[in-house]
């Protein structure tokens, strides 16, 4: 694996995020496999995660940010991590159908559970930050994913039509409960950070996964309660979101986020998200998963140092990386060709500033 000339620099990323060009590209990744970076790193990372080896296991991972080009490293910890056993996130029913189920759901235990937690792993994140970069990231999973959990998705437009006053509460208790985590991560730990995200994937290929209305009405209010309290921390905010939601694209953009990752080229090419959007938001990803799991190394490489420089001349605040993220199933090689692709540019800008 190599190692980039090109020292960190957070502040590079966090302009980026603020909508502003950079002179040396940006690179980012809403996530990368530990079994991937293991491969990459020959360690055992993935399994020191597990065994709760925080400090060996952060060393790894914070070197490997480094060393790769980044300016930030990328860390969340999720709040359905923490919900009682038999959520619906990825599918089935979930413990809330009703108003009785909302009531006696365990809110103040899950705030706690998630900081326990994630505590230790934060201070490992801590003690293990190379010098000149901080973390982006913070509590994952957004309100409609929390939703699903809660109740599934085939379920809730059932408690939307037998229940709607259940189904309106449900979406205030789950701001509640991710307010409550934010504002004590914030207090916390948000010196680790610069930027600050969650991922919440309200569309697939070709529309969005509820109706528009839930989003304006029930999803977009409890955003705004988290981008405020992240701005009044003074930091930027980014929001991860899958699949087609250009329908609520500009009820996103005024509540207040101040970038968007995620695309695929399947439901739009990345220059369209740019045209559109990039006089008010910055843009992060243009390299499609399929493209990066189905090619070969050196077509990646290609496209990559084809694609950024593009990008980075179109857009006002970019950061090239994948779509989406980098998952186990990604061949290590081909992710280390984007990286190797995106440094050799970042190298050479470096090089004439």
């Amino acid at each position: 694996m190599f190692q980039t000339r090109v020292k960190p620099d957070f502040r590079r990323f966090v302009n980026a995020t603020r909508n502003r060009k950079n002179k040396i590209l940006s690179i980012y990744e809403h996530n990368v496999s530990y079994r991937v970076i293991g491969k990459l790193t020959g360690t055992d990372l993935d399994g020191l995660m597990k065994r709760s080896a925080w400090d060996e296991a952060f060393a790894i991972y914070c070197k490997f940010f480094r060393d790769t080009g980044y300016d930030v490293v990328t860390f969340e910890q999720c709040i359905t991590m923490a919900t009682p056993p038999g959520g619906a996130l990825c599918g089935g029913k979930g413990p809330v159908q009703s108003r009785a189920d909302l009531l006696k759901f365990p809110w103040k235990q899950v705030e706690q559970n998630w900081y326990e937690m994630a505590a230790p792993q934060y201070e490992a994140l801590h003690k293990n930050m190379p010098e000149n970069m901080l973390a982006v990231g913070g509590v994952g999973n957004g309100v409609f994913e929390i939703s699903e959990e809660l109740t599934g998705l085939e379920y809730l437009p059932f408690l939307a039509m037998d229940e709607p006053d259940t189904y309106a509460d449900l979406y205030r208790r789950i701001g509640d409960l991710s307010f409550n985590i934010w504002e004590r991560f914030l207090r916390e730990f948000g010196d680790i950070y610069c930027v600050c995200r969650f991922g919440d994937d309200l569309g697939f290929r070709n529309s969005l996964l509820t109706m528009p209305d839930t989003v304006r009405d029930h999803i977009i209010p409890q955003y705004r309660r988290i981008i405020d309290l992240v701005h009044g921390a003074g930091k930027p905010f980014l929001l991860h979101s899958c699949g087609c939601i250009f329908e609520v694209m500009d009820d996103l953009i005024d509540a207040g986020i101040d970038a968007k990752h995620s695309n695929e080229d399947a439901i739009a090419p990345f220059e369209r998200w740019i045209k559109d959007y990039s006089s008010r938001i910055a843009l992060f990803g243009g390299i499609d998963m399929n493209f990066i799991v189905s090619s070969t190394p050196e077509e990646i490489a290609r496209e990559t140092a084809e694609k950024a420089l593009e990008y980075q001349e179109m857009a006002n605040g970019f950061a090239i990386g994948t779509g989406n993220s980098i998952p186990e199933y990604v061949p290590a090689e081909n992710y280390l060709a984007m990286l190797s692709a995106a440094n050799q540019i970042r190298e050479k800008q470096n090089d004439a500033v």
